[in-house]
């Protein structure tokens, strides 16, 4: 009998050029996974490496997580699929009802289910101007809330800048304190500056208050190079808000459920948001889920108007709820502080060692490293950071990269990840930076994977 032809990373990395659509790409090396379990990931050839993505944030519990995959399983044989449009399902009804359990503020809340971060996004693009009778949407330079029409005309990352954006959406910047579009200042004085730019100006000339329905923000702005706002950012940001009686959104596809040390990145500032878009994590990457969790005026401003086939089915929910569970019972929101925490230490450890990196920053399991060609004068050396992510790859560790101008290492492992694991990362990171800035790293060798 002959045997089954196994097919190589070679082969499948041609294939795939061959089949798949690059509109859905972005490739920083030759990667074909076989398996992953918990924070690991396994190639065709058997070669293992450890994950500090989680998939783009998404398997926050690890891979093959038991707690997750049984539920999801026991539930497809009992009911493989039943629409939400038409019909009720049980998981659906308990898992909506867990998630506003879980927002702040007194007054009415619902849930509604999607399948993805950006038509998450997108309901909140849609509902909320009709629900508030108020046409314009704040959202933010860098800012990445997903593809589909509404969610990426609000988007300010550069991935979506050949995507015509809304007439109806501001785009303001977002305090980055490394890069503040105003000059050079203090963390405190990039984050008022920025703030003061939209109450003193776009406010008054552009964007009048009285016709602006919403403000959406990411509590860390993920895509746009993993930046974290001074603590004086966000309170403003929602009186402000408050005294224009506009809504404020949080966006937490990426950041929800754990990943910056509590369950969602508002709660760090005693926040309270008028909606909340999720995503990615939500369902532990075990099944296409997401929800938007806001007011019961937002939610409920017209019948049948914003509706998925197969969203809220109830094994999307299922793998909703085992994923609720089992990160307050094993307390991943608070194992990413404490995680987290080393790995920023880690980084600026590394930044007096290597002359590359510019910038370190986080909040819990979400970090980012941004590399520079000259600390003085900034200049983003993305090249640098592709040859980073290959050479890190070469060396056991998944890392991507992200920001504005493509340089920044982007950190974000599953929530499991231990400090032994931890550990194992930086030093591969050390020697991948060590390997790049003194030219082991060719050119040509980066190929078809010299940046997005």
């Amino acid at each position: 009998m002959t045997a089954l032809h196994r097919a190589t990373t070679d082969e499948l990395v041609q294939r795939d050029a061959a089949a798949l659509a690059d509109v859905l790409k972005v490739r920083f090396f030759p990667l074909a996974v076989e398996s992953a379990q918990g924070c690991t990931i396994t190639d065709v050839e058997g070669r293992r490496y450890l994950d500090f993505m989680a998939g783009w944030a998404v398997a926050n519990t690890g891979y093959g997580t038991p707690e997750i995959v049984e539920p999801v399983v026991e539930q497809t044989r009992k009911t493989s699929f039943s629409t939400l449009t038409a019909l009720v399902n049980e998981p659906a009804v308990e898992l909506a009802e867990r998630l506003i359990a879980l927002m702040p503020g007194d007054f009415p809340k619902k849930a509604w289910f999607g399948l993805h971060g950006s038509d998450a996004c997108d309901a909140l693009a849609k509902l909320v101007p009709m629900a508030t009778g108020r046409p314009r949407i704040v959202s933010y330079i860098g800012g990445y809330h997903g593809q589909t029409g509404g969610s990426a005309a609000m988007s300010g990352h550069t991935a979506q800048a050949r995507v015509t954006g809304g007439g109806n959406i501001v785009k303001v910047p977002y305090p980055y304190p490394y890069r503040c579009p105003f000059g050079p200042c203090s963390q405190d004085e990039c984050s008022l500056r920025c703030l003061d730019y939209v109450e003193n100006y776009i406010f008054r000339t552009i964007c009048p208050p009285r016709d602006t329905a919403a403000v959406i923000v990411e509590g860390v702005q993920s895509d746009g190079g993993d930046v974290v706002p001074t603590d004086n950012y966000m309170p403003a940001l929602e009186a402000m808000c408050r005294r224009h009686g506009i809504m404020l959104l949080f966006d937490e596809v990426k950041i929800g459920f754990g990943r910056t040390g509590k369950m969602f990145s508002f709660e760090h500032w005693g926040l309270t948001p008028d909606a909340v878009a999720m995503g990615k994590s939500i369902g532990s990457g075990v099944a296409a889920l997401s929800a938007v969790v806001a007011r019961k005026e937002i939610l409920d401003v017209g019948a049948a108007i914003n509706m998925y086939t197969v969203a809220g089915n109830p094994v999307s929910c299922t793998a909703g709820l085992a994923t609720l569970n089992y990160i307050q019972q094993h307390n991943l929101a608070a194992n990413a502080g404490e995680i987290g925490t080393y790995l920023l230490d880690g980084f600026k450890a590394l930044a007096q060692r290597h002359p590359l990196i510019g910038d370190v920053r986080g909040l819990g399991m979400i970090l980012g490293v941004e590399l520079v060609r000259d600390r003085g004068t900034r200049e983003p050396a993305a090249r640098e950071a592709a040859k980073v992510a290959y050479r890190c790859k070469e060396l056991g560790l998944i890392v991507f990269y992200g920001g504005i101008y493509s340089n920044v290492l982007e950190i974000t492992p599953p929530l499991i990840l231990t400090r032994d694991q931890a550990s194992q990362g930086l030093a591969i990171l050390d020697q991948a930076l060590a390997d790049v800035e003194a030219g082991r790293f060719p050119d040509e060798k980066l190929g078809i994977y010299a940046g997005w």
